[in-house]
């Protein structure tokens, strides 16, 4: 059996630099530092007077969602894959041996930036790094909204009326306090239609299929010169899509042009695009009762293969985040997808400063 030697440790964290390791790379390419003085003020951190344990450094526990958020872990399940992993032990600045947090402190941790708005702001203050390193929105902007499920609830009929009417959760189960906090009145069903185009053996389409899902949805725009998410917004998965445009529409983009799928249409809508000077290049609808024109369905087409990049953001989240709201109620969900938008535009931005380098 072969030995280790005294600088073991170092020489495993070398050889782990050396196969490119990709949190060194997110690290030197994010200026984490940056996002200091909002995570200070959010957390209300005093000078130490009064004593107690020091907390964990705010922009390390920052860190940490954020790879809880790129791997879609749970508390417990994060703080042990921090001490098992040492090259997020690295990444996060926490020594070997030392203390690292658990999962109520990053539970709590979370749960403070949620209730003080500060992850809203960190995301802003992100945008203002990407303006000072020349990523400034151009082109205009894509719009769309995708579902993002959360664990089902079993409701009985009365209980559903009630959860429709707005009730909260305890005035719901008066008596039953510990179902109660396992029961999420903010998320909703609603059905996903869609999937692939199915036909008959004699090429005849079917009908699409309409899956059940309950959770929230999340609403996003990104720039179309270099994809980064600019604008948000989390509702329950039932709300209709076009609401939600005013949010997340940004209007500081050099172009004016806003692409977006029908849902977004309505004359609301299309009268507050044009009060801000934005050009619409919303798809337009089938008449009803009638075939579609010719000439909209080339002009939905060609909008399409633009508006079909915000598509990738979507993709990129499910697939690789494995996206999953596992929290209880519209805030934290909020939260969540917060945190999986900004670790996509670190992963964006990282994406651009390597084609760049290589460019």
């Amino acid at each position: 059996m072969r030995q280790r030697g005294l600088f073991g440790l170092s020489e495993h964290l070398e050889a782990l630099s050396r196969d490119g390791d990709p949190l060194e790379v997110l690290d030197a390419t994010v200026d984490f530092e940056h996002f200091r003085r909002w995570l200070v003020e959010g957390l209300g951190y005093g000078d130490g007077r009064k004593g107690g344990r020091p907390p964990f450094d705010p922009v390390s526990m920052f860190k940490v969602l954020i790879l809880q958020a790129q791997h879609n872990l749970s508390d417990a399940r994060m703080e042990f894959m921090i001490r098992d992993r040492l090259s997020w032990m690295r990444f996060l600045g926490f020594d070997l041996g030392a203390p690292t947090p658990d999962e109520n402190t990053i539970r709590l941790f979370r749960n403070k930036l949620t209730e003080t708005g500060t992850l809203q702001r960190v995301m802003k203050a992100f945008d203002w790094q990407l303006h000072k390193k020349g990523y400034i929105p151009m082109s205009g902007q894509i719009v769309d909204a995708s579902l993002v499920p959360a664990p089902k609830q079993r409701n009985t009929d009365p209980e559903k009326e009630a959860v429709k009417a707005g009730r909260t959760a305890s005035e719901i189960w008066p008596d039953e306090p510990n179902r109660a906090a396992q029961k999420d009145t903010d998320a909703r069903w609603t059905l996903k239609v869609g999937g692939k185009v199915r036909t008959r053996p004699d090429g005849v389409p079917l009908p699409m299929i309409a899956l059940p899902v309950f959770g929230y949805k999340s609403h996003i725009s990104i720039d179309r010169r270099f994809g980064f998410i600019r604008g948000q917004a989390v509702t329950s998965a039932s709300a209709p899509d076009g609401r939600q445009l005013q949010t997340v529409v940004c209007t500081d983009n050099t172009s004016g042009e806003v692409w977006a799928d029908s849902a977004y249409r309505s004359r609301r809508n299309e009268k507050w695009l044009a009060s801000r000077m934005l050009v619409s290049r919303i798809h337009r609808r089938k008449p009803a009762g009638k075939p579609m024109p010719k000439a909209t369905a080339r002009a939905n087409a060609k909008k399409s293969s633009i508006r079909a990049r915000v598509e990738h953001v979507f993709a990129h989240q499910k697939n690789r985040y494995g996206l999953f709201i596992r929290t209880i109620g519209i805030k934290r969900a909020e939260a969540k997808l917060t945190l999986a938008n900004l670790a996509y535009n670190f992963d964006r931005l990282i994406f651009h400063e390597r084609r760049a380098a290589t460019g």
